[in-house]
């Protein structure tokens, strides 16, 4: 008697990737319409998944070039933009054998997946640093010194020290650690990309407390982005503490 078909469905779609190929040479051969609907569904589902392993290789492109190296660090910020809240810098050292997949500019990802792989990071990272500067700094000494700042410190803050480290962009003043600066290097670099995932998740979160705080402009939301309904709730309320005054002067008297 052939097996039921909600069975084998059932079966493809819990499976483990590692188990498709073997089930769908076993049902390959079952003619039914309802087998073969699960069997591509289960198709496409492996050859996604080997997509995305090949793209994560091709992410590692900067690791392998600098494999001699025992400890490489990637650096990205979070909150340049913003009108509100601190600039977050983080600092991230990946495994030798990193095979995290899904890891990508934190822009590109949605929430739900920087959440995921932010736990992942956190949990498979040999060494994990965060730098913040605070709204008043950024006033006091320029967003991109800041940045800088920030991004000394979450170097600082690593429990193991890097022998290199690969930037988004830019080149950080003040570090003797050999640097190499990749244009859009959240998107080419693995290291940077999961350094961009832990500083968006850590200042997103903090935002979010912040929303608690002073409610009225919608920092859950925007995140200190200058939203439509952030700049209104700074032209009705003024600006609160977290908010960068050097950024504000088109908005509201500071």
């Amino acid at each position: 008697m052939a097996e039921n078909i909600g069975t084998i469905r059932q079966k493809l779609q819990a499976a483990a990737l590692s188990e498709l190929p073997v089930l769908l040479s076993t049902y390959e051969k079952d003619e039914r319409a309802g087998v073969q609907a699960a069997l591509i569904q289960a198709q496409k589902r492996l050859l996604a998944y080997e997509k995305e392993v090949r793209r994560t290789e091709a992410l590692k492109r900067y690791e392998r070039e600098y494999s001699a190296y025992t400890h490489i660090c990637g650096i990205d910020e979070v909150g340049r933009g913003p009108l509100a809240g601190p600039v977050v810098a983080g600092a991230v050292i990946l495994p030798k054998d990193c095979e995290i997949l899904y890891i990508n500019d934190s822009k590109k990802l949605s929430e739900k997946k920087r959440e995921e792989l932010y736990e992942i990071i956190m949990e498979k990272a040999v060494a994990v640093g965060l730098g913040f500067s605070a709204p008043a700094r950024i006033d006091e000494i320029n967003i991109l010194q800041a940045t800088y700042e920030a991004m000394r410190e979450a170097i600082g803050k690593l429990e193991i020290t890097p022998d290199i480290l690969l930037n988004d962009a830019v080149t950080i003043p003040g570090v003797d650690i050999r640097q190499i600066p990749i244009i859009k290097g959240d998107a080419k670099s693995i290291s940077i990309g999961a350094a961009s995932i832990v500083a968006k998740v850590t200042r997103d979160r903090l935002m979010v407390q912040y929303d608690e705080i002073y409610p009225m402009y919608g920092f859950s939301g925007n995140k200190g982005y200058g939203a439509k309904a952030h700049i209104e709730a700074l032209k009705k309320y003024g600006p609160c503490p977290i908010h960068r005054k050097s950024f504000i002067t088109h908005f509201c008297e500071v």
